[in-house]
């Protein structure tokens, strides 16, 4: 159910984006610092949500990678702490009376 209305929603956002190509054909030149390009709206506003898809993607995988590694490194401290109770369990007990 959750894959038919996801392939739903894609579909109508298809949708939605080609109207809006079709309905923005005119081209529109965006100066840069070397040099101009002209390419039509729905073009450019694809081309922003690519960058910016890929962009929250490498910044997602920085947080990602550095939770891993805390992970990593704490699972590691409660094996060393597991291990160090499992010793301490097996010493003798001492009256100190």
């Amino acid at each position: 159910m959750k894959r038919l209305l996801g392939l739903f929603v894609a579909v109508i956002v298809v949708a939605i984006g080609l109207s809006f190509a079709m309905l923005n054909p005119k081209p529109v030149a965006l100066d840069f610092y070397f040099g101009a390009l002209t390419l039509p709206v729905s073009l450019w506003l694809v081309i922003s949500l690519a960058l910016g898809s890929v962009m929250g993607l490498l910044a997602a995988a920085g947080m990602l990678m550095r939770q891993r590694w805390q992970l990593a490194r704490l699972r590691r401290e409660a094996a060393r702490h597991r291990e160090e109770l499992s010793e301490l369990r097996k010493l003798p007990i001492r009256d100190t009376l």
